[in-house]
C-alpha cells in the first residue's frame, strides 16, 4: 500500500514505469482497432487504452473461476453461473470449460447470444411475458433443445403451449418459486405443484424442475446472518419439493444461489448455483464478508477494474476524471491501490477523485483504477474488456450488447 506522503509518481510510472513495453505518445493508435481484430497486442499496454475502460486482471479472473469451480466439485453441486455480470461469450466458454453445465441469463437476447455461440443448457431465469419474448422463446427451444426457460404463471404456461404446438416444438421449463424476493415466484406448496402439473400434462411442454433464487441473502452482511437468510428463504422450495414428491411428481433441478451464498447452498436444498458475481466482483460484495472474515469477503478476487484519466485539476482537495454518470461512476466505487482517494460524480461524462492531503503530486493525465460498485449494472455501459496480465494487455473480449466504438 502506498502511503499518502509517499503518493509521488508521474502518469508513467502509475501505469508500471520503466517495465512498459509501450510508448503512449509514438503508438500506432492508427492501427489500433486493425491490431485488436487480428489478436496482435504487441506492444499494447494499459497506457495506450482509451478512457473509462475495463480492464481485466487475466490471473486474478482465473483464480475467481477454479475457487468457484473447485467448490462445486468438493460439495456436489452443479454450477450454471450467472451471465448478466459479464455479458461475455468469452467468459461463459471459460466457465463451461471448467466444469459448468451451462449458463443462466437474465434476459432473451442474452440466451440467444450464448446458444448461438454453442453454449449448451442455458436457463433463461424470466418467464416471457411478452408476445416477443414467448416467440423468441419458442424459436429459440427449435433451435437449441438443451434451451430452457422458467414460468410462474398458468396463463405464460397456457400461451407457452399454444405457441409451442403451433410451431411443433417441445419447450423445456422449470417452474419459479418464491424464494423470498416479491418480484417473481409462485407461492411454494400447493400452487408451485399445480403449475407443475400443468407444464407436465402438456405434450408440448418438458418440466425440467425448479428455481428458488434467494436474491436477499446474496448480499446480507455477515456469514452467519446470510446462511440464516437462505435457510429462511429457501425452506419453501423444500416444503415444495417434498409435497412434490408426496404426489409423485419428478424433482428435476433445483436452480438458484449466488455468490454470497455459493458455500452454503448446497446443504439446503439446491441442485445447482446461479452465482455470478465472483468472476470479478465489485465493491458491494466485498463488503458482506465471508465465513473467515467478518469484515472482507476474501473468497474471491477484484478482477476487474475501470481504467480512467484525471483530465484536468484547478480545485484544492479534487481533479476531475473521465469517469462520469454514463460510465456508471458510484461513491460507493473504491480507487485501486489508494483507499484514501474517494469517487464522486460531477457530471455526464466528468466525475471527481476526492482527497484530503496527499493529492499535490497528481497530474493532468494520471491514470487511475477504480473498482465498481455493481457488475452488472457497469458492465452494460462498457463495449469490451480489456484483458491484462501486469500492464500487457494480452486479449479483448466483446461485450454483449453493445455497438460502435470503444470508447462512448
Amino acid at each position: 500500500m502506498i502511503s499518502r506522503r509517499q503518493f509521488s509518481f508521474a502518469a508513467s510510472s502509475l501505469l508500471g514505469g520503466p517495465t512498459l513495453k509501450a510508448n503512449p505518445v509514438s503508438y500506432p493508435y492508427s492501427e489500433f482497432e486493425a491490431r485488436i481484430a487480428r489478436k496482435d497486442f504487441r506492444g499494447m499496454t494499459k497506457s495506450v487504452l482509451p478512457t473509462p475502460s475495463m480492464v481485466v486482471d487475466l490471473d486474478l479472473f482465473e483464480q475467481n473461476l477454479l475457487t468457484m469451480a473447485n467448490q462445486a466439485k468438493k460439495t456436489g453441486i452443479a454450477l450454471r453461473p450467472h451471465v448478466k455480470v459479464h455479458k461475455s461469450v468469452d467468459v461463459a466458454k471459460r466457465q463451461v470449460a471448467l466444469g459448468a453445465l451451462g449458463v443462466t441469463t437474465a434476459t432473451i437476447a442474452e440466451s440467444e447470444l450464448m446458444s448461438r455461440a454453442g453454449i449448451k443448457g442455458v436457463l433463461w431465469t424470466k418467464q416471457p411475458g411478452s408476445d416477443n419474448n414467448l416467440i423468441r422463446a419458442v424459436e429459440l427451444s427449435r433451435r437449441d433443445p438443451t434451451f430452457m426457460f422458467v414460468v410462474d404463471d398458468p396463463r405464460v404456461v397456457e400461451r407457452t403451449a399454444e405457441a409451442a404446438a403451433a410451431a411443433k416444438v417441445k419447450c423445456r421449463l422449470a417452474v419459479s418459486v418464491y424464494a423470498g424476493l416479491t418480484r417473481q415466484g409462485i407461492a411454494n406448496g400447493q400452487p408451485a405443484v399445480d403449475l407443475a402439473r400443468k407444464v407436465i400434462a402438456s405434450p408440448h411442454l418438458s418440466f425440467e424442475g425448479w428455481m428458488a433464487y434467494s436474491g436477499g441473502a446474496s448480499h446480507t452482511k455477515g456469514f452467519a446472518a446470510r446462511k440464516q437468510k437462505s435457510t429462511e428463504d429457501l425452506a419453501g422450495i423444500n416444503e415444495t419439493l417434498a409435497l412434490a414428491k408426496k404426489q409423485g411428481l419428478p424433482s428435476g433441478i433445483v436452480s438458484g444461489g449466488s455468490t454470497g451464498t455459493y458455500n452454503m447452498d448446497h446443504a439446503l436444498g439446491l441442485t445447482e448455483l446461479e452465482c455470478g458475481s465472483y468472476v470479478f466482483m465489485d465493491t458491494l460484495y466485498k463488503a458482506i464478508g465471508g465465513a473467515t472474515n467478518e469484515g472482507e469477503y476474501t473468497d474471491f478476487h477484484n478482477a476487474l477494474s475501470v481504467l480512467v484519466t484525471v483530465d484536468s485539476k484547478h480545485h484544492p482537495g479534487q481533479v476531475t476524471t473521465d469517469y462520469g454518470n454514463k460510465a456508471l461512476a458510484q461513491l460507493t466505487d473504491q480507487v485501486k491501490g489508494h483507499s484514501w482517494l474517494k469517487v464522486d460524480k460531477q457530471g455526464a461524462e466528468y466525475g471527481l477523485l476526492r482527497f484530503t492531503d496527499g493529492g499535490s503530486e497528481i497530474k493532468v493525465g494520471d491514470r487511475f483504477e477504480i473498482y465498481c460498485s455493481n457488475l452488472d449494472m457497469s458492465t452494460n455501459c462498457y463495449d469490451r474488456y480489456y484483458v491484462a496480465r501486469g500492464e500487457q494487455i494480452v486479449d479483448v473480449w466483446p461485450i454483449m450488447g453493445r455497438a460502435g466504438a470503444a470508447q462512448r
